[in-house]
């Protein structure tokens, strides 16, 4: 089979996310293996796959696949032993002739042939060395395993004809499966590891809608923008549809649209460019398309016209103030733009950011000036030449302040807290002056000494960290601000904020005085902290062998003592008791103590315990059922009628019978039983009778 490849050079620009992430994934020393994907839908489950190397698709090309399925579960419960039904034994691209009747009409059928059967598939670059032979040729299975891999990934129907996919329409919604591809390759020609997927029909979600679409419309062309990042495990390529009407929508893709069709991929985003008419309204969409060949819900639908840009672009020159408030501005701007724009606008911010208010609209296109009379302390303004054709150009920045002598107001609603390392943190109300420049910040250490400054520059938010030492004899601090503008004016003090330093002292360590177990529960007394500002007390326990204590008993109440019953026999338990003060200080633990709870639980009898004479053997043949695997013995007892009853045996814990040919004829005999337990507990004894 020959396919004439050239013409479909620009088709194939690069991988698929499948074949993207099977290629990427694998250095040159990994081992080959068959990597595995599938796609839930309502009653089946398609699965796709490939090797992971160019020389393990070959072979496996020659020697195919074996496609297992495991039943794991069915109705949320485990089967004990997973259900195994082979899919396919030699799973492999079908003949070649099966091919020719359908590659004249299908690209991807056409490619994917050329690279399993074709003879040749050629690569760009020449050379007649041996050593470019040998990379060429290297270069063109590459080539093939890519672009088979590609062509799968757009066409299911072309992916399982290529033995790459499969669809299992015998399933079950109260069941879940695991898939198994393996390789039939010999292992003494190339080991490749098999791959597998775990899934049920549960799992089924209808595919997303593509996310963060946008569109932006400049002059004659509008650029196409959408994150593919996010959704690249369920996509691999787009079709781009355009309307002039908002309802009758074409592709203007012949083929998928990917992030590989651009030179310099974003790593989040794909980025298209289509020509237009300006003043014309166009609509977008995209719609995605994943390995299954699935096509997904579309985006939503986005509108907007291409528009000329204005040549001309104004600029602030000059600025003459008239008094505090009122200052004119001008501007140039060439007179040959004065045809193509509708006039001029003033904006307005207060810092130099995006965020401009218009403040004089319908500047007529000849002016070259206005006035504005209603300055702040710091103003930015821009002026904005309007196109006619909806295209505006804006002048940089120019910054315009008035002579300024008036103060901030005093500021208010200064507070503060310290905690137990002594890290104050203080805050107040802002205030509202938009030429403020921040504040400063007073401290002393008494009410008689002179506060001191211990902010170097204004402080620009309105709140404040500071620290201060806990240890010391002065047991308050004090705080007091003031406000500056832009122009260092400042405000007058605040009003002074005294603040109590915390308590940093723990309260004293309560203490176990005694504990005991009984009838398995555990019985704990101890004496409470003696500091006066003990608030309460907190009782923690250790069960066996874990790492983080538990709180069992917060109590604010005076008593010293506590029932635990939560404890399970068999287990160990440790257990520290802590004080806390007024202040959340915490004091050491108690020293602990650790009991082992021993098993109190009464053993039911053995039971089916029987006893039968054996004319035959002469002989009384004991049995019982007792199906505990925790009894060590059992203890076999036997009383006659001259004879108390005396234990005659100990027979191991799995022997069920024992025959006693230690009998008189016409005596009448009882028989006991009890079970011993690993931990040396015992059953309760059970009796049998009868006379030989």
């Amino acid at each position: 089979m020959r396919i004439q490849f050239s013409i479909l050079f620009l088709f194939i620009i690069g991988f698929t996310s499948f074949s993207q992430s099977k290629k990427d994934t694998v250095s040159p020393e990994k081992k080959p293996e068959i990597q595995v994907i599938a796609r839930v839908q309502k009653d089946r489950i398609l699965l796709r796959w490939a090797a992971t190397t160019p020389i393990a698709w070959k072979k496996l090309n020659t020697y195919g696949y074996t496609v297992e399925r495991y039943t794991v579960t069915r109705d949320n419960k485990t089967l004990p032993q997973p259900e195994k039904v082979i899919l396919a034994k030699a799973f492999k691209p079908e003949p070649a002739e099966t091919w020719e009747k359908i590659i004249e009409n299908n690209d991807n059928a056409a490619i994917i042939a050329q690279a399993i059967y074709g003879e040749s598939f050629a690569v760009e670059g020449g050379g007649t060395s041996t050593i470019e032979s040998i990379v060429n040729l290297s270069e063109e299975n590459e080539q093939r395993f890519t672009f088979a891999l590609f062509s799968a990934d757009k066409d299911f129907e072309i992916a399982k004809k290529a033995g790459l996919g499969l669809e299992d329409k015998n399933v079950k919604l109260n069941e879940k499966y695991a898939y198994r591809i393996l390789s039939n390759v010999p292992e003494n020609e190339l080991s490749i590891d098999y791959g597998g997927v775990f899934v049920s029909l549960k799992e089924y979600e209808p595919l997303p809608q593509p996310m963060d679409f946008t569109v932006h419309f400049t002059d004659q062309s509008s650029m196409l923008s959408w994150n593919f990042k996010t959704l690249s495990q369920v996509y691999g390529s787009y079709y781009i549809e355009r309307s002039t009407d908002k309802k009758t929508f074409e592709r203007i893709t012949d083929k998928p649209y990917t992030s590989l069709n651009q030179e310099n991929a974003n790593n989040n985003r794909i980025f298209y460019v289509d020509s237009i008419a300006n003043n014309k309204p166009y609509s977008y969409r995209i719609q995605g398309i994943s390995p299954f060949g699935e096509l997904g819900p579309y985006s939503q639908i986005i509108t907007g016209k291409g528009t000329s840009i204005l040549k001309f672009v104004p600029h602030l020159r000059v600025k003459e103030f008239k008094d505090d408030t009122t200052v004119t501005l001008s501007w140039e701007f060439p007179e040959e733009g004065d045809s193509e724009i509708s006039g001029f606008e003033l904006n307005r911010s207060d810092n130099d950011d995006k965020n401009y208010t218009t403040v004089v609209k319908n500047i007529p296109p000849k002016n070259r000036s206005v006035t504005y009379n209603k300055l702040s302390s710091t103003n930015y303004f821009t002026i904005t030449a309007i196109g006619k054709q909806g295209s505006n150009r804006t002048s940089f920045p120019m910054l315009v302040q008035p002579v300024d002598s008036i103060p901030p107001d005093r500021p208010v609603g200064l507070t503060g807290v310290i905690d137990s390392l002594g890290v104050v943190k203080l805050t107040w109300t802002p205030n509202k002056e938009k030429d403020l420049f921040g504040y400063r910040i007073y401290k002393g250490n008494t009410a008689q000494e002179e506060f001191s400054q211990i902010t170097v520059s204004p402080h620009e938010s309105n709140f404040y960290t500071d620290k201060v030492i806990i240890k010391n004899l002065n047991s308050k601090v004090f705080y007091k601000i003031i406000a500056v503008d832009n122009r260092y004016n400042m405000s007058a003090f605040s009003e002074v904020l005294i603040l109590k330093k915390p308590d940093v002292i723990p309260p004293t360590s309560p203490i176990f005085t005694n504990f005991a177990i009984k009838e398995g529960s555990v019985f704990l007394e101890w004496i409470n902290s003696q500091s006066e500002d003990a608030a309460s007390h907190q009782l923690y326990r250790k069960e066996n062998d874990q790492k983080d204590w538990k709180l069992i008993l917060d109590t604010k109440n005076k008593e010293e003592k506590y029932q635990d019953k939560t404890v399970v026999e068999g287990n160990t338990y440790r257990y520290a008791i802590f004080a806390k003060d007024e202040s959340n200080l915490i004091s050491k633990p108690s020293p602990e103590i650790a009991m082992f709870v021993p098993k109190y639980s009464v053993i039911p009898p053995v039971k089916g315990f029987f006893a039968q004479a054996n004319k035959t053997t002469n002989t009384i043949d004991l049995s019982w059922e007792y199906p505990n695997t925790e009894v060590g013995s059992f203890e076999i007892y036997k009383a006659s009628d001259t004879e108390p009853l005396q234990l005659i045996q100990v027979l191991a814990g799995k022997i069920k019978r024992l025959s006693d040919p230690t009998i008189t004829i016409n005596t009448t005999y009882k028989y006991g039983i009890r079970a011993v337990y690993k931990d040396g507990r015992t059953s309760k004894m059970d009796f049998f009778s009868l006379k030989f």
